[in-house]
């Protein structure tokens, strides 16, 4: 079998997802007595300075690694990503028409949501052939009085990711980062917001991050009376994401994978690991002739590689043998079948050359 450091297997999963070891052993080491307090971060007050102080750092360090202007507000709100699925109309459809772009399972399940709070335009979709790319946006019909434009950035599923922003024609975008938050530079200004469910990349699962452009923050009295108040971002802002009780444990354990970037050196850094082990995966693939990749190179998503074999069972086969091996979570998602290897931040090169070794052998003594 092949295992990390304390026998822990190499997990692929797409989510709840694999953290870096550093950061586990850091929580590990103040679970019972964090820094002094006498009591775990999950036993502690929200309203104590010891958390104040947990959730302050984490903030500002977020706006250091993605240098967020002064002019965004960040949000930690408990219901994962998909909860925005239905916030962001709520919030941002002033005039009750929006644009989205469907590339891929997350996209299709936001437009589907959105269109209980008013219009929604598909200016541009993939599947035609499968959310295998992403559709040219870079001349949309987008109308006047169109919201925003939205995308899911990194598609978790299909494993496409963006190249190139849409063009918005001048309105807002709204993006859905959720599979590739923090896994390289961005730049906050060409969003009007920007969210991430933390347990696909930085935290454990039941947290969101949102990013919002203030003048974008409506005054919970300007919204639809049956909008509910948890469901405003301008609670979260007026209330420095502490109108009720938040996911702490969330929100520290994110918050030492924060400190964690900005000890190697930031997203510059993490970017290049992340290209360089992604190459590790691909090259494999494009050689292989039992295993192939479902996108479009063009599209390839550094955090999330599916894969096939030539049938279904071949594929199970596969699983079963990779899982009796040390390796976890590469079965595709039910919606799509085949295999998937999700490969974000805390996953060492190291465990993708270990998979491509297995696999390789796997093929080369097939039948034998």
């Amino acid at each position: 079998r092949c295992l990390m450091k304390y026998d822990r297997i190499y997990n692929f999963s797409a989510g709840p997802s694999i953290l870096p070891e550093e950061v586990l052993e850091s929580v590990r080491d103040n679970l019972m007595n964090y820094e002094g307090s006498g009591m775990c971060v999950m036993e502690m007050s929200h309203r104590s300075k010891v958390f104040q102080k947990i959730i302050d750092e984490a903030e500002q360090d977020l706006r250091d690694l993605m240098n967020i202007p002064d002019n965004y507000k960040v949000l930690f709100i408990q219901g994962g990503a998909t909860l925005q699925f239905a916030m962001i109309p709520m919030n941002l459809m002033k005039n009750g028409v929006a644009c989205y772009i469907d590339t891929g399972a997350w996209s299709s399940k936001a437009i589907k949501e959105a269109k209980k709070y008013g219009e929604v335009i598909v200016a541009a979709s993939s599947k035609d052939k499968n959310y295998s790319y992403i559709p040219d946006c870079s001349d949309l019909d987008i109308p006047d009085d169109a919201d925003y434009v939205y995308i899911c950035e990194n598609e978790t599923i299909h494993g496409v990711t963006w190249q190139k922003l849409p063009n918005t024609k001048g309105k807002i975008l709204v993006s859905d980062q959720s599979s590739m938050f923090l896994s390289k530079p961005c730049n906050v200004s060409d969003y009007g917001m920007i969210y991430g469910g933390v347990q696909k990349n930085i935290g454990p699962a039941g947290m969101v991050i949102c990013i919002v452009r203030e003048d974008l923050i409506r005054d919970a009295s300007e919204l639809p009376v049956w909008v509910p108040t948890y469901c405003a971002y301008s609670t979260h802002a007026n209330n420095g994401s502490m109108y009720n009780t938040p996911n702490c444990w969330s929100i520290y354990v994110c918050g030492q994978v924060f400190k964690y970037l900005k000890r190697i050196g930031g997203l510059e850094v993490m970017n290049q690991r992340n290209i360089d082990k992604a190459k590790v995966m691909y090259d494999f693939l494009d050689q292989s002739k039992m295993f192939n990749g479902t996108v479009d190179k063009e599209f390839r998503s550094l955090m999330n590689i599916p894969f096939v074999t030539e049938s279904a069972e071949l594929d199970a086969e596969v699983v079963a043998a990779t899982k009796a091996a040390g390796f976890d979570n590469l079965k595709g998602h039910k919606s799509v079948g085949g295999l998937r290897a999700s490969i974000y931040n805390a996953m060492p090169k190291e465990g993708v050359e270990a998979l491509v070794r297995f696999l390789s052998e796997f093929e080369a003594n097939y039948k034998k």
